[in-house]
């Protein structure tokens, strides 16, 4: 793992220790939002809905692990079917943009892996190149889930 994500994580979990002693106030709190990565902790989610308190939920839970662990986890986000449009740049259907900045933040500084669904992009018309540059693409996003359970990955579905 690269050392500023090592670097960034060691600073999120001093946040959330701070935090859960009342230290920090909501807006760090909320600001505590993920650091994955390679570790002997590894969990998949599924997120396949376009509802955003369903997105926010799973992006929630993301942040608890990701908290909790530290450098210690490996989080792989899962999307398909109207769940897809959170990872669009130019979404089909209503996303928030904080929970867009947030997958962003998560990716990019934190090391969480998301997923899109071919299968689900062919079905809209769209490609790889209509999804933000930090999301990886495979075949089908279930297949995705099997073979990371078959690799040790705990899988969460909402």
């Amino acid at each position: 793992m690269n050392s500023t994500i090592s670097s960034r994580r060691q600073w999120l979990g001093g946040i959330a220790t701070a935090a859960a002693a009342g230290v920090a106030g909501p807006s760090i709190a909320a600001n505590r939002v993920a650091v994955g990565g390679i570790g002997a902790n590894k969990i998949v989610y599924q997120l396949n809905k376009a509802d955003p308190a369903y997105q926010e939920d799973v992006l929630n839970s993301v942040s608890a692990l990701l908290s909790k662990y530290v450098d210690d986890i490996s989080i792989v986000v899962a999307v398909w079917g109207p769940g897809i449009h959170l990872l669009a740049t130019n979404p089909q259907r209503p996303v928030a943009k904080l929970l867009q900045d947030r997958v962003r933040s998560m990716a990019e500084f934190y090391g969480v892996t998301f997923v899109g669904c071919n299968n689900t992009l062919r079905t809209l018309g769209w490609s790889g190149k209509d999804l933000h540059d930090y999301v990886k693409v495979e075949d089908f996003g279930a297949a995705t889930v099997m073979r990371l359970q078959q690799e040790g990955y705990a899988y969460l579905a909402w």
